[in-house]
């Protein structure tokens, strides 16, 4: 499972059975009420996995998420439990490096959305923005620059694809028709609130938060709960306060970086994914953890 340089991009566990294996974390079942959360280093671009791993990133999304689901809580119950992952995993050369990247979790029903903000006009919000003047729906101020704060955040959902397929932007009218209104209501309330508490910590940290986006579930209690992961460079778009101007591609603690040199490199953003260069590696890897270490120091 771990290379001599201590970078996962699989997990292999023989003493849970495997889930599932997402676009980066590998679910194994405990019991009928929690399962394992792998965090893997591997990194994916515009929904497909590259095959290269991006050294201690996993490790890098587990502390930043737990930070945020510690400061999150008294605002959103989240799926983490008290059970220790050693207490999970039995057999002592598979729990060796797993520690730092695991976490055990309650089962619950996900939603089929993911609840994206944006705080700023960049990525496919602002490619559609050049089309039509608006975000998912949302009519926006004539005139915006690329990169430019948005007068409110906004809450612009998506449908959740499968693991090589495209997520696909929705307004809140489809929102509603796959959870229904009351539920879309406390997604879209909650996400905001989420999402602006953390912006406003992440600039006293020098770092601009742009956008985000939420998972959530439902308890046995039909209770809404925080999953997955949180407020992290995979999640989030990262640019350092002091680089920031409006009107162009900021630069980014988090993958941003990997998807620019994608952008240039002739990929048609297909499987396979191409190789990705050793500088480009090594640097992803240091934005991933500086972004860590600016956020929960």
């Amino acid at each position: 499972m771990r290379s001599e340089s201590d970078t996962l991009y699989h997990s292999n566990l023989k003493s849970l059975p495997l889930i599932a294996k997402g676009k980066i974390r590998d679910i194994y079942n405990i019991d009928d009420q929690y399962m394992l959360i792998v965090t893997s280093d591997r990194i994916s671009a515009f929904d497909v996995v590259l095959p290269d791993p991006i050294p201690g990133k996993g490790s890098v999304l587990m502390a930043v998420a737990n930070f945020w689901f510690d400061r999150c809580k008294d605002i959103i119950p989240n799926h983490l439990t008290d059970i220790a992952v050693k207490d999970v995993i039995w057999h002592e050369d598979e729990l060796a490096g797993l520690e730092s990247r695991s976490m055990v979790v309650r089962k619950l029903q996900a939603l089929p959305i993911e609840a994206v903000i944006r705080g700023y006009l960049i990525g496919s919000g602002w490619q559609e923005y050049q089309v039509s003047g608006s975000v998912c729906g949302i009519r926006l101020p004539q005139g915006l620059q690329q990169a430019e704060k948005l007068p409110t955040p906004i809450f612009t959902p998506a449908s959740k694809a499968a693991v090589g397929a495209h997520d696909e932007n929705i307004d809140f009218s489809k929102t509603v028709d796959r959870i229904g209104l009351d539920l879309a209501e406390q997604v879209r309330d909650i996400s905001l609130k989420l999402y602006t508490q953390a912006a406003a910590h992440a600039l006293k940290k020098n770092i601009i938060i742009a956008d985000t986006k939420f998972e959530f579930g439902i308890d046995e209690n039909n209770q809404l709960v925080l999953i997955d992961e949180v407020l992290t460079p995979d999640s989030s778009r990262f640019w350092p306060m002091a680089s920031y101007k409006p009107g162009t591609n900021p630069p980014s603690f988090d993958k941003q970086y990997v998807r620019d040199y994608l952008e240039k490199s002739g990929w048609n953003k297909k499987a396979p994914g191409p190789r990705l260069p050793d500088t480009v590696i090594q640097n992803t890897a240091r934005k991933y953890t500086e972004a860590r270490n600016r956020l929960i120091t």
